[in-house]
């Protein structure tokens, strides 16, 4: 089944990663749930009809996480951080149906440059932990600096086989 999901524009391909222009989008997202598990159940419910009309809003890819720690601390899937399911493009801050659940708000995304490291596999904190650093090594490499947390973007569900997945770890940039 095809999702939609966030136009860009690929402005820039470099060795082992790309550079993409996103425009504005619309989410919805949960911050310190405590647990992923948590977080994706409590957005699923809101996308399935727990929100003020009852709509039925259509699943889109990707699903992102940004964890908020030190550096030295390794990443997590159960540390507090922010979890987004990006609502379809027919959505705006004004149309999206409001959630009943307090903990999930909807916000406005600020587009922007990104660069982003495709893999394949399972989104766990090994892989994503390898994935990130490939990309910012590469990013230094070439002198770009990251002015954001690297993002954890996964497009599949727990029933792809690993080497069907497609993740991502994308971290904001300023390009001129």
């Amino acid at each position: 089944m095809a999702y939609e999901e966030p136009r860009y524009a690929i402005v820039h391909k470099a060795d082992g990663y790309e550079l993409r222009k996103y425009h504005d989008r619309v989410a919805a997202q949960i911050s310190n749930a405590g647990s992923a598990n948590r977080a994706f159940r409590a957005l699923f419910a809101y996308i399935s009809g727990a929100n003020l009309t009852s709509a039925k809003i259509s699943m889109t890819v990707p699903v992102t996480q940004s964890e908020k720690i030190a550096m030295t601390v390794p990443v997590t899937q159960g540390d507090a951080g922010t979890m987004r399911f990006f609502l379809p493009a027919s959505y705006s801050l004004e149309t999206a149906p409001k959630p009943t659940n307090p903990d999930v708000e909807i916000v406005g995304v600020k587009g922007g440059y990104y660069a982003v490291y495709t893999y394949s596999g399972r989104a766990n904190d090994r892989n994503f932990a390898a994935a990130r650093k490939a990309l910012l090594g590469q990013l230094a490499a070439d002198g770009i600096v990251a002015t954001s947390g690297v993002i954890r973007a996964t497009y599949n569900g727990p029933f792809t086989l690993p080497f069907n997945r497609r993740n991502e770890a994308m971290v904001r940039i300023n390009w001129p």
